[in-house]
């Protein structure tokens, strides 16, 4: 039977996000970095400080990645921006889909060689609006298309296989790369089929140990995984739909949530739904890529 974990861990931040994503970690400055996509905000949490600082945003963004100590990438509804940390001013990099103004970006991650991939959806969830790009300096690759609700993009440790969800399908896919640029060098395969079971698979991370941490939106709970794609333990959260997991390092996992389409009833019984939580658990740190120009 596989093991599951109540939660022992601790609020990070209580805001309610309505729709909290793309969690990152800057381990150079202990900052925790995510979103809340719908409400065209990035948030900034100290952890040496407890700080958090709320940014408004012009654009509805999903990621956030380093690119040096002075700038960030954000992945957008409106293309790709390079982001001045000291003044948080937004210029445009680059485009993924100028031509589908109905989709937006939503679940991302750099690959260490310091590209992106970055997944496109329609705004209403449409079936199969979206598409997972490959994003290397200005170079926009189209690696999936058809996808309704891309998630749970991540990356061995080495960088030889890369993993993706379509939430409305629910199986997670696994794919060779070529490690030093983050492209497919094969077909992708069935890594766990999670359909025909509650909840829908969401954000993930892959650890040091090269194991997958899955959020299981609708659950309150993150799946962890093992190398060979069977279940190995599942960690139970006081909020029903989490998004998204990042590692803060060995042995540190915090977890975004959401409130997106709670009634009133719901969010008065989810009273935690939209805030940032952190857990102990077996996972490993890796190195953090920077996107390359």
């Amino acid at each position: 039977m596989t093991p599951i974990h109540d939660f022992k861990g601790k609020i990070l931040s209580s805001a309610p996000c309505e729709l909290g994503e793309g969690p990152s970690f800057d381990g150079e400055t202990n900052t925790l970095w995510w979103f809340s996509i719908i409400e065209k905000q990035l948030h900034e949490l100290d952890l040496n400080s407890g700080t958090e600082t709320v940014h408004d945003l012009p654009v509805m963004a999903s990621v956030i990645a380093e690119i040096d100590s002075a700038r960030q990438l954000l992945a957008s509804d409106q293309g790709i921006f390079i982001r001045d940390r000291a003044t948080g001013d937004l210029t445009h990099h680059c485009d993924i889909e100028a031509d589908k103004l109905g989709n937006r970006s939503n679940d991302g991650r750099l690959h260490p060689s310091g590209a992106l991939w970055i997944g496109t959806m329609g705004r209403r969830a449409e079936t199969v609006a979206g598409s997972i790009y490959h994003v290397a300096g200005k170079t926009v690759t189209k690696l999936f298309d058809a996808i309704s609700i891309p998630n749970a993009i991540c990356f061995s440790p080495d960088g030889a296989f890369g993993y993706y969800v379509d939430t409305k399908v629910n199986h997670l896919m696994r794919v060779a790369l070529d490690p030093a640029t983050g492209l497919p060098t094969g077909k992708p395969s069935l890594f766990v089929d999670g359909s025909g079971k509650p909840g829908g698979m969401d954000g993930a991370i892959c650890s040091g140990d090269g194991t997958v941490w899955n959020a299981r939106w609708g659950e309150g709970a993150v799946d962890h995984y093992a190398t060979d794609g069977s279940l190995i333990g599942r960690y139970l959260f006081p909020a029903t739909q989490t998004s998204c997991p990042v590692v803060l390092g060995d042995g540190r996992l915090a977890v975004t949530t959401a409130w997106e389409g709670m009634s009133d009833e719901q969010r008065a019984e989810d009273k935690l739904a939209g805030a940032l939580f952190e857990i102990a658990a077996p996972v490993k740190m890796t190195a953090t890529p920077r996107f390359r120009l």
